[in-house]
């Protein structure tokens, strides 16, 4: 039946009056933000039974719309300014004993701030999500004995299965990717799943939901692991660290310490990327379980207690016995899609946690098969007049920008947008063998062309100083007119999309629409 949405009569009616403590929850609760992680931590801890207030400082149309469908279960909202003239999410409610938080809002904001005045703490939705884990497995088993009292459900005699475990991935590139990989894998492998946190259904619907898995892909940002103290995971990975979110973070140590705390507690594999040093030191600070090993990925042969690839295979030298002298073949470099060095990379960390929880090599092999990347990821678009056009507007930052750059050659590149606080001199410096010509949109262009200007002057530029709905049809025509046959055509902005577009994929999905003006001119 899935993990949908979770309702107050679900939870007040088979946990009983003590679920609160139980899970160790108090029982007056804020939630700041009213977006999706939100609104499904303020719908579970009022079904538990909790005084829930959400606070946020928008006051829109939406904001009111899912203000009053939380009303109806008795929940308030708080909304723009309230009457003292103070703004809704700044303010905490009297009385509250613990705040949940969205994702996004800031380590600094003054609600956390008058919170840790008052004593309280601060957790996310994952947290939440690790600490109901078990009311999950209560519910389920409540549900089943209410299906056999009205003799509905013929396996409701069966004992209940514990909480599922959690795969958790982390990094500042590719951690969609590879938890989706890891998802294909575990199905592959005959295990009940889902890939969750980050993406999908909010995390503490699959965790309450009535779907009984035997182990979660869980994809966690750095926003999640810096609220998110008392998880303690199976296996985890950080699949790479690069500088991003520093806005939010303040400092690059801060952005890595957030990072690392997906390591703590692990019981079974700490996953890291051996080209990534700094990976393999958050391993080496992580507090974990007795017996719980460092295994690393690498594009190249791997050593013991690594996984990588020889002659075109990705091969396990962790998880086999005398894995000094022997390997075991997990799949082609041909399986993974698509097979650029990037994504091998992704596969390989996805492998190795899979292996880490028993998964079998076949299974590996026919997870990758069976992936298929989302859109806006190093997608294929088409080839037109012998030139291929690549959609990677997933690439918001400068290391997944570079590593996009790497593969493919000779590329006209078309890149800008929000910068976010980045620098691109390193980007330009590590890619410019790889370019024809570059053409630039976005609000902080300028400092892409000064980066190219000192470290790739030989390079032809384009600035479009346009940021109207033809910008990027504009940029494509350029692209095509720098471009020779055999060339790539590659939108890796290794910028935020804001200033021009409401997302990445609105970005990608004007890429693509002009690329096919393009074809359909040359038909």
């Amino acid at each position: 039946m899935g993990s949908r949405q979770v309702s107050t009569t679900d939870l007040a009616g088979l946990l009983g009056p003590d679920a609160l403590g139980r899970f160790g929850l108090p029982g007056r609760i804020t939630v700041a933000g009213l977006g999706i992680s939100g609104i499904s931590a303020a719908r579970a801890l009022a079904g538990l039974g909790a005084t829930v207030t959400v606070v946020d400082n928008g006051d829109g149309d939406a904001h009111r719309a899912k203000a009053a469908e939380l009303a109806e279960l008795g929940i308030e909202v708080r909304l723009g300014h309230l009457p003292d003239g103070a703004r809704a999410g700044e303010a905490l409610p009297e009385g509250t004993e613990l705040v949940v938080t969205s994702p996004g809002w800031q380590p600094e904001s003054p609600l956390f701030r008058a919170a840790a005045e008052a004593g309280v703490d601060v957790v996310g939705d994952v947290e939440i999500a690790w600490r109901l884990r078990g009311a999950g497995v209560e519910l389920r088993a409540a549900r089943r004995a209410a299906a056999a009292d009205a003799g509905e459900d013929a396996e409701a005699e069966r004992a209940p299965a514990g909480p599922a475990e959690w795969l958790a991935i982390t990094g500042t590139n590719g951690k969609t990717t590879t938890t989706q990989m890891l998802a294909s894998i575990l199905k592959a492998a005959g295990l009940k799943t889902a890939a969750v946190g980050n993406i999908g259904t909010p995390i503490i619907d699959v965790v309450l939901g009535e779907e009984e898995y035997d182990v979660l892909a869980v994809e966690l940002s750095s926003y999640q692991l810096h609220w998110a103290p008392s998880l303690r995971a199976h296996s985890a990975a950080v699949l790479n660290l690069a500088p991003d979110h520093l806005d939010w973070h303040g400092t690059m140590e801060a952005y890595a310490a957030d990072k690392g705390r997906i390591y703590e507690g692990n019981t079974v594999a700490c996953v890291y990327n051996v080209a990534d040093p700094a990976t393999e030191k958050l391993v080496e600070n992580a507090d974990v379980e007795e017996g719980c090993r460092a295994i690393g990925f690498t594009l190249g042969a791997p050593g013991p207690s690594m996984l990588g690839v020889v002659d075109g295979i990705l091969v396990d030298r962790a998880f086999v016995e005398n894995r000094q002298k022997n390997a075991q073949e997990l799949a082609e470099v041909e399986d993974v899609n698509p097979p650029a060095p990037h994504n091998i990379a992704n596969a390989l960390a996805a492998a190795a946690l899979a292996r880490a929880f028993g998964v079998a090599p076949r299974a590996v092999r026919d997870g990758l098969r069976d992936f298929r990347p989302d859109a806006h990821r190093v997608a294929y678009v088409d080839e037109v007049a012998g030139v291929t056009y690549i959609d990677d507007s997933k690439a918001t930052n400068t290391h997944a920008a570079e590593a996009s750059l790497a593969a493919f050659e000779p590329v006209v590149w078309i890149a800008g947008g929000l910068a976010k606080g980045a620098t691109f001199e390193e980007l330009v410096r590590n890619s410019r063998k790889q370019l024809r010509a570059v053409v630039l949109i976005g609000a902080d262009r300028a400092l892409i062309a000064e980066a190219l200007a000192r470290h790739a002057p030989e390079v032809p530029v384009v600035d479009l100083d346009r940021t109207d709905t033809g910008a990027m049809l504009a940029a494509v025509r350029e692209a095509a007119r720098l471009a020779e046959p055999g060339d790539t055509v590659l939108l890796a902005p290794a910028c935020a999309s804001m200033d021009m577009f409401a997302n990445y994929n609105k970005r990608g999905d004007a890429f693509a629409d002009a690329v096919r003006e393009l074809a359909a001119e040359a038909a």
